[in-house]
């Protein structure tokens, strides 16, 4: 199981940014892929997540409205559109697999991720 994240960066207050999560070494098919974030000096915390199985995609509370997760299953590619962003958003991103993948539907997903992490792309969101 391999992933990598990318597309972060330095980006001021209401402004976009695009994540990206390239997987391999499991079918989008069998788990649900989450979105999690850490900023500095916090525990890590789950910002959404996707099961592609049945559609189902959950957003935590602080995020809703603003950020979207999408896939694309032929190339095995998670994305986090991130819109309206906030200081408070400045964190290391990361993607993980999460199993089974109907515990989407809640924060509790983040008790699932499988221990398979990329080293996370930075996101800083700053004037």
């Amino acid at each position: 199981v391999q992933l990598v994240e990318s597309g972060g960066g330095l980006v001021q207050p209401g402004r976009s940014l695009r994540l990206s999560c390239a997987a391999s070494g499991f079918s989008f098919d069998d788990y649900a892929i989450g979105w999690f974030r850490q900023a500095p000096g916090k525990e890590r915390e789950g910002v959404g997540c996707i099961a592609t199985v049945d559609g189902t995609i959950y957003y935590r509370h602080s995020v809703k409205c603003r950020f979207t997760i999408s896939t694309d299953n032929s190339k095995n590619m998670v994305y986090l559109q991130m819109n309206s962003l906030k200081s408070e958003d400045t964190a290391v991103y990361s993607c993980a697999p999460i199993f089974p993948p109907g515990v989407c539907v809640d924060t509790i997903f983040g008790d699932y991720a499988m221990n398979y992490w990329g080293k996370g792309t930075l996101v800083t969101v700053s004037s």
